[in-house]
């Protein structure tokens, strides 16, 4: 009876103090009104050093010197893709667990790619295309923002915008208020029926200005001149490849590059994108009752760093210090909005990315004699076929392949009685000769293995059955596939940046190394809500 007492008593007094104890994110507890996740795609966290000089008070350098700054998180999933990168962000899982393994897989039910948002079911809210038949359905991982809503019993508000549907979508979860994108084909910014089944008047009213079509028909021009950019090589530096592989200077004339793409794709490529973007975060958080109430309210905004054409310029080129002088002045802009209308100390941003960015291959072979070069899927693909034919027997072994996976045709090998474990490991060996490859796994190991550090833990975490490929493969550091007639967005990097400002934490840096997936539970901390069921991740030790 006194053990079951003493027992009784200790865990009363542990139980107190845990709910006597206030959160480390500020001295209060109280949490925020308003959340604001500002994603910046394809952002180098060393950006801010390199341009560091050339930014204003108001954006990057308020957020940076006010803030709680990480310098040392790192996304690490196999695919590195804004649609994975943003699952990952808000589930605060891994792929292996979220299911979002690509912005595209293969579908072996249907014997087709499929996208990762892409869902007949929806329909488009806001224009007469198909770009909003999507949902959020394949992500199979609560985020940050459905456990919130589910936490306030749907009183929390949740918005999000961006350029792409995928970021848009994921940013946003299955609960959300509201997501939006860029519709390529009308230029205007739309949604899914999955979200909103009456389309806002205040997003008719945004998308009547035409601001995509008006932007587009301008020319991109420095914001500097440009003997300014001393951080950046020449305009005209030969190893840029540039828009459709010849256009590499300044002025960039977006009315001729979009004719050329027959859409408004090269638009999200430049400043005016983010700039499309700043303009629709001031009108939704004047017309939406965001932060009207003790209620805290979660809204994210995606700025693009060139979207698809990293890989034309590159991290050291003009256009991509433009693009973050221009992304400083508009996210400064929209700090000193949001402040001025909810008040400072009832606000807290975020900044991180979904993805990072490399430098191009030619740039790290020939200015720095490096031991990269490009890689073809295509051609290593023609390889193995005439291996797996001279093997096997002439048929269609492979069923589709992309830059880092293989499938092969289950089917097919069922009725030629060919052991799939046998096939599967005479085309890892294969692969695993090339020079660009780093290292090739079988869906077997994936499936079943495990390991705490290194390549193959990187895959195992990213490794979802019925969605990844039989075939895994990494390509070495520096190495990036190449394709004759796509163009992809590729990285190999997996440091990211990092910032949270706002009243509930004071300024600091902190350099112990974090996972992506850790983002979410410090979230939660923030907003006081319970981690998801599944989050594998850990709150980040910020100082008190």
């Amino acid at each position: 009876m006194k053990i079951i007492t003493a027992t009784f008593i200790i865990i009363t007094v542990f139980s107190a103090n845990i709910l006597a104890q206030p959160s480390y994110f500020g001295s209060t507890g109280q949490q925020p009104k308003v959340v604001i996740g500002l994603i910046v795609e394809n952002m180098r966290p060393d950006y801010i050093q390199r341009y560091w000089n050339k930014f204003g008070n108001d954006g990057f350098k308020k957020l940076y010197t006010q803030g709680a700054v990480h310098t040392n998180i790192n996304m690490t999933q196999h695919i590195q893709s804004y649609a994975t990168g943003t699952a990952t962000l808000f589930t605060g899982v891994h792929p292996s667990v979220h299911g979002i393994v690509g912005k595209t897989w293969y579908d072996r039910f249907r014997s087709n790619e499929t996208d990762c948002t892409e869902d007949d079911y929806y329909f488009t809210v806001g224009a007469d295309t198909e770009w909003g038949n999507a949902s959020a359905r394949k992500l199979l991982s609560n985020t940050i923002t459905d456990n919130l809503k589910v936490f306030t019993r749907g009183k929390a508000l949740v918005f999000s915008a961006a350029m792409n549907r995928e970021t848009a979508i994921f940013a946003a979860g299955h609960s959300a208020d509201g997501a939006y994108w860029l519709d390529p084909e009308s230029g205007k910014m739309i949604s899914s029926s999955f979200f909103v089944n009456t389309f806002p008047e205040w997003v008719i009213n945004f998308n009547n200005e035409n601001y995509p079509e008006m932007y587009s028909a301008r020319n991109w021009v420095t914001l500097l001149p440009e003997t300014g950019y001393t951080e950046s090589v020449t305009d005209d530096y030969l190893l840029e490849k540039g828009y459709f592989g010849k256009y590499n200077t300044f002025p960039h004339k977006l009315g001729q590059y979009t004719r050329l793409a027959e859409n408004l794709n090269p638009l999200k490529t430049t400043p005016y994108a983010n700039l499309i973007i700043k303009d629709f975060a001031i009108s939704l958080l004047e017309n939406e009752p965001v932060g009207e109430d003790d209620i805290t309210d979660f809204i994210t905004f995606v700025f693009s760093s060139m979207d698809y054409e990293n890989g034309s310029f590159g991290p050291v080129s003009i256009e991509m210090q433009d693009t973050y002088m221009h992304m400083d002045k508009y996210i400064g802009e929209l700090i000193a909005f949001i402040e001025n209308k909810f008040g400072k100390n009832n606000v807290m941003f975020f900044l991180t990315s979904n993805t990072s960015a490399s430098y191009p291959v030619d740039y790290l072979k020939e200015e720095f004699k490096l031991p990269v070069d490009n890689f073809s899927p295509e051609n290593a693909i023609a390889l193995l076929t005439s291996f797996l034919n001279i093997t096997y027997g002439q048929d269609k072994w492979i069923e589709y392949y992309d830059d880092a996976q293989i499938y092969l045709d289950h089917e097919l090998l069922k009725k030629r009685n060919i052991s799939l474990e046998d096939i599967r490991n005479e085309t890892s060996d294969f692969i695993n000769q090339f020079e660009g490859v780093q290292l090739s796994i079988t869906e077997d190991l994936t499936g079943r293995g495990s390991a705490p550090f290194g390549l193959l833990s990187t895959m195992l975490q990213s490794y979802f059955k019925n969605r990844s490929g039989d075939i895994l493969y990494v390509l070495k550091e520096g190495w990036q596939p190449s394709y004759k007639y796509k163009k992809i967005n590729y990285t190999d990097q997996s440091h990211i940046p990092l910032v949270f400002y706002g009243s509930v934490l004071q300024p600091q840096i902190i350099n112990e190394k974090n996972n992506a997936i850790d983002i979410l539970p410090t979230l939660c901390e923030i907003l006081q809500i319970p981690y998801p069921d599944k989050c594998q991740g850990s709150s980040i030790n910020f100082k008190k």
